[in-house]
Order: C-alpha cells, then structure tokens, then sequence
C-alpha cells in the first residue's frame, strides 16, 4: 500500500520527536566539545602557571643568593637568564596580564642583571618585577574554575 504524499508540516509534525531528539543529540555533542576544550585550556594553564610559579622560585633564590650572599656559583647570571627565559616561555600560554607581566620581568632582567651583589636598586627592580609576575600568576590560577 502506498502512503500519500505528505505536506511538509505534516511530516514535521509525525517526525516531532525525532526531530526534537535529533536536535538535542546535536547541542549536547556541541556543549560537551565546547566544555572539552574549556577543561583542557583551564588545565594547560594551570600547568603553566605552576611551572612558572617554581620558575619564579627559582630565579628569587638565585638573585637572593648572587645579591645578599656574594656566592657566584649559586647566583650565576646565565642561569638566571634561562629562568627568566623558560617563565617567558610558559607565560606565552597563559592570558593576559601574566604574559605582559613575564615580558616585563625579561626586560627588568636584562636591565639590573649586571647590578646584582652590587647594586641594591637592581636587586629591588628585579625583585619587584617577579613578585608583580607571581601576583599575576596567582590570580590568574584563583579565577580558573
């Protein structure tokens, strides 16, 4: 037996639940991706910003230990640049202001790096640059949900 050419609203209307169904399936696949991707930039970022927090560590007990201590082996400046290079680098993957706040440190860096054990104007400048960029960082870890 032959069904009768339907009109399209009465298809519509004989095919509600699927079409209801099908439309659902396509906007839980859309949020579950879309939340995938959110979860998964929150976390890079978390692991960023702890890789640079200990960065950031790191670089302080150095420049407390070439400034305050006089001891060159443990406050040697090529190291100091690798840490402040590798915060760089990490920090390019996290938003604003952490990333503003890394550069700045690199170019305090590379300003008072030689007036470290010497200067305490360098030891401060620097200083100040990586607690602004620890600041940042921890409040940019705070706001990750």
């Amino acid at each position: 037996m032959k069904s009768p050419n339907l009109s399209i609203p009465e298809q519509i209307r004989r095919n509600f639940v699927a079409l209801v169904s099908l439309v659902i399936a396509v906007s839980s696949l859309s949020y579950t991706s879309w939340r995938h991707e959110q979860t998964e930039e929150n976390h890079n970022s978390r692991m960023a910003a702890f890789e640079a927090l200990l960065k950031l560590g790191e670089l302080q007990q150095l420049v407390f230990h070439r400034h305050y201590d006089q001891e060159l082996d443990k406050g040697n400046p090529r190291t100091g640049w690798a840490y402040v290079l590798t915060i760089q680098d990490l920090s390019s993957l996290l938003p604003p202001p952490a990333t503003e706040s890394a550069s700045s440190l690199a170019e305090t860096w590379g300003d008072h790096w030689e007036g470290l054990g010497s200067n305490q104007a360098s030891a401060d400048a620097i200083t100040g640059a990586i607690d602004n960029t620890r600041n940042d960082t921890l409040v940019l870890l705070q706001s990750l949900k």
